[in-house]
């Protein structure tokens, strides 16, 4: 059974950690009270987004075969290099799924919802004729969306019910499409003959490195916008942490160019010492942001003019 526990990723569970901070929005905007009944439901909707997630991976390496055997890395996996049975995979999609969409029936019909919106997108994405990966920007755009899927999870442990501001939800998904739009950028790198990598993943028949990397930039730049509104409308000393969350999205760039980046497997940036270093710091930095009051920040939101 490994091959098939292998395709399962269990490694990219630590994905799922992206729920994470739409359970911090929801504390920060509805301030609701924090009991272990809320801890339970971080914890059944946190393994039941893996299950979905499980799911997912599961029927995109059983389609992904014929594809992957050109990617110099992925040609290695279970499905491509030994004997996987179709039957098997799509039972274990099945058992994944029912236990994944149980678990988040657990925790609250909106929470349940996002988790078929997961799983509906990963149909999406995989499966012919739609099948999202093989269009140039829309497999980027489709793919992180998750990314909001993930925030929305978060945020309905803790408040069901209430929708957050649209402009948190839009800067988390940018913020998504700029990490996969780097990643697609760095596996093109990486292939190194845009015949090849056009048999590996269609969409790459149409892009080119100036297009993704120009792309990336402007998902970049979107993410940081609508999370610059999120946050001045909410707490304006988090203006502070804008320019320090600029810095992230270029240092992240800067991994791409590095030999075998670990941008294009990102269950394993948690082996970038110094991109972990900078994420603890700027979670500190929130959190000292969200508690100290700094009076002058006002003159940010104020609408009076300043006689001189």
């Amino acid at each position: 059974m490994k091959k098939y526990i292998r395709i399962m990723r269990l490694d990219h569970w630590i994905k799922q950690f992206f729920i994470v901070p739409g359970f911090v929005f929801a504390y920060m905007i509805v301030r609701p009270e924090f009991n272990m009944n809320v801890f339970l439901r971080f914890i059944i909707g946190f393994f039941a987004t893996c299950f979905i997630a499980s799911a997912n991976y599961v029927i995109n390496e059983w389609l992904d075969a014929e594809f992957d055997k050109y990617h110099p890395t992925k040609k290695y996996r279970s499905v491509v290099t030994e004997d996987v049975k179709g039957s098997v995979v799509w039972m274990l999609w099945g058992v994944l799924t029912i236990v994944g969409l149980g678990l988040g029936f657990l925790v609250s019909v909106s929470f349940l919802v996002m988790e078929v919106f997961l799983w509906v997108m990963g149909i999406l994405y995989n499966v012919k004729p739609i099948r999202t990966k093989d269009v140039p920007f829309l497999d980027v755009l489709s793919e992180s969306v998750n990314n909001a899927i993930r925030l929305l999870m978060g945020w309905f442990i803790f408040v069901p019910g209430i929708i957050p501001p649209c402009s948190v939800i839009f800067g988390y998904w940018t913020a998504g499409a700029f990490l996969m739009a780097t990643k697609r950028y760095a596996e093109y790198r990486m292939i190194g003959d845009p015949s090849l990598a056009g048999k590996y993943r269609k969409s790459f028949e149409y892009y080119t490195e100036r297009s993704l990397l120009i792309s990336s930039f402007f998902y970049a730049m979107c993410s940081v916008f609508f999370i610059g509104i999120f946050l001045i409308k909410y707490r304006v000393e988090l203006v502070l942490f804008i320019p320090f969350l600029m810095v992230l999205y270029c240092y992240y760039l800067y991994l791409v160019f590095k030999p075998d980046s670990a941008v294009q497997k990102p269950e394993k940036l948690y082996k970038e010492k110094w991109l972990m270093l900078y994420c603890v710091f700027l979670i500190a930095l929130f959190i000292v942001l969200m508690y100290v009051d700094i009076p002058f920040m006002q003159m940010f939101v104020d609408n009076q003019l300043i006689n001189i």
